[in-house]
């Protein structure tokens, strides 16, 4: 894991966010297929934000195995979900079926610092730009929220996605230490 801090400058948005937020996505995002390959109609897609936490559990136990993470006890996401400063889910709409593709979730002493945990995205949506979108809401809602100093930690394989957004790897000199129960 790296350790990343970003000041994010400008103020905060005053106001509130609505429970549910269309998705935009620069350059267009095509999701909705003129026909299912059986020249028919495809039923039309709709992206949306939420920050509703009650959502069925096992809908982000499926995205997380999805993208391989291991699996965690169940009341502890749950407890974790509770816990946290801001969560903010991404749903695809087809129809009447609605289903979770994206999550992300922060905590935060509510005043200066936020942490950003669990950013995910369904491989079957990657390489869209709503990776990006997620995290530029997670961070819009934060800054709302007045907190400038934003962390996260990442696995090697997406630290350049973060760098991208803005973040970086110890920009003050600042070096994470962990404490793990069996590091001794």
């Amino acid at each position: 894991m790296v350790f990343f801090k970003n000041i994010f400058n400008g103020a905060p948005s005053n106001g509130t966010s609505p429970t549910l937020v269309p998705v935009k996505v620069s350059g267009g995002l095509r999701l909705n297929s003129s026909t299912n390959g059986k020249g028919r109609s495809a039923p039309k897609s709709q992206l949306f934000f939420s920050r509703e936490r009650d959502f069925d559990p096992y809908e982000l136990e499926k995205l997380c195995r999805a993208v391989g993470w291991s699996r965690r006890p169940l009341r502890k996401v749950k407890k974790a979900i509770e816990h946290s400063f801001l969560v903010i889910t991404m749903w695809e709409q087809r129809e009447n079926y609605r289903s979770l593709i994206g999550f992300s979730r922060a905590t935060s002493d509510h005043a200066f610092n936020a942490t950003i945990w669990d950013v995910v995205i369904h491989p079957e949506f990657q390489g869209r730009g709503l990776g990006k979108a997620l995290m530029q809401q997670l961070v819009k809602e934060l800054r709302r929220a007045d907190i400038s100093n934003i962390t996260l930690f990442a696995d090697a394989h997406v630290v350049d996605f973060y760098r991208e957004l803005g973040f970086k790897p110890d920009p003050e000199g600042i070096k994470g230490m962990f404490w793990y129960p069996h590091s001794r």
